[in-house]
């Protein structure tokens, strides 16, 4: 099973995603961990992460100890992503990375696993568009600006809400009008407004449809 979680930032479906993956024992993938590797590379080079040539050397070169890197969390980090994950060339190299963790996850502690779930802005749509199930997460963008300012906060770094916002209204903009893969919801997502609902809550949502489509394939199968 494929399951895919997407949504703008700050919205909660990283959170959810990894909860799901646990709760089913399935791979989990951060998409944007890729996008913040290649972005984290070029900053630390001293390169422009809007210039495509420069993204697309970076995201062709990637590997998986990339992802790892101790700084893909910093918010400067997080604006440059945004702005590499415009580019076409650096979707091109880094989709099939996704499409193959997505087809045959990693194996877990105990072996195989039978499932995946990859969270993103355009893993329903773009990436994975047959995946079993699709959600699609959204929240104000006061909300999510809250959200965002709390979590820098208590990750010791400096932060505004005003200019938090500000930053969540531009990207938003700019990954919703995008020519390449704009984020929107695929037309069979289930969407998720968790403004007012906390992550407990969207997780019993979340499950409740995932069971719910398995019973239906098991029907399905008799």
């Amino acid at each position: 099973m494929i399951i895919a979680v997407d949504g703008p930032v700050a919205a909660g479906k990283g959170t959810l995603a990894r909860r799901l993956a646990a709760a089913l024992d399935y791979a989990y993938l951060d998409t944007g961990s890729i996008y913040r590797a290649v972005a984290a590379k070029i900053l630390a080079a001293g390169g422009d992460p809007e210039n495509p040539e420069t993204a697309a050397v970076a995201a062709r070169a990637l590997q998986p100890i990339d992802l790892q890197r101790d700084d893909l969390r910093l918010e400067s980090v997080s604006q440059a992503a945004s702005k590499v994950a415009a580019i076409p060339a650096v979707r091109d190299a880094l989709l099939a990375f996704q499409r193959g963790f997505a087809e045959c996850p990693p194996d877990g502690p105990e072996g195989p696993r039978d499932g995946a779930v990859l969270d993103g802005r355009d893993i329903g749509t773009v990436v994975c568009p047959k995946a079993d199930v699709k959600f699609f997460l959204t929240a104000s963008v006061e909300a999510r600006a809250s959200r965002r300012h709390k979590e820098l906060i208590e990750r010791g770094e400096e932060s505004i809400y005003a200019r938090v916002l500000q930053d969540l209204r531009e990207r938003d903009a700019r990954d919703s009008g995008r020519a390449t893969a704009p984020l929107k919801a695929a037309e069979d997502a289930v969407e998720l407004d968790t403004s007012d609902m906390d992550a407990d809550q969207a997780f019993e949502v979340a499950m409740a449809e995932i069971a719910r489509r398995r019973d239906q394939e098991r029907f399905q199968d008799k």
